[in-house]
């Protein structure tokens, strides 16, 4: 999974990234944005256009925050 979406953004849900995003990857899960692990291109561009810090490549999601890993996975059904 390139990019992970964590905590930060629920309730925010600025679209900022959604904006900045070259393949449209990341869709809205109801209270917060996610990014699909298959269409992500990992171009980071979502990472600085998010007002919140909420965007992590998966290797660097902080420790507390790795249960959005698994979010991310099942709401895309993988």
């Amino acid at each position: 999974m390139p990019h992970v979406i964590v905590s930060s953004c629920i309730g925010v849900k600025d679209q900022a990234c959604t904006e900045v995003c070259p393949v449209e990857c990341i869709y809205d899960g109801g209270e917060q944005f996610l990014i699909h692990p298959d269409e992500c291109i990992d171009c980071g561009a979502c990472v600085p256009a998010c007002p919140v810090s909420a965007i992590f490549p998966e290797e660097d999601v902080p420790e507390g925050e790795t249960e959005f890993i698994a979010k991310n996975r099942v709401f895309f059904g993988l």
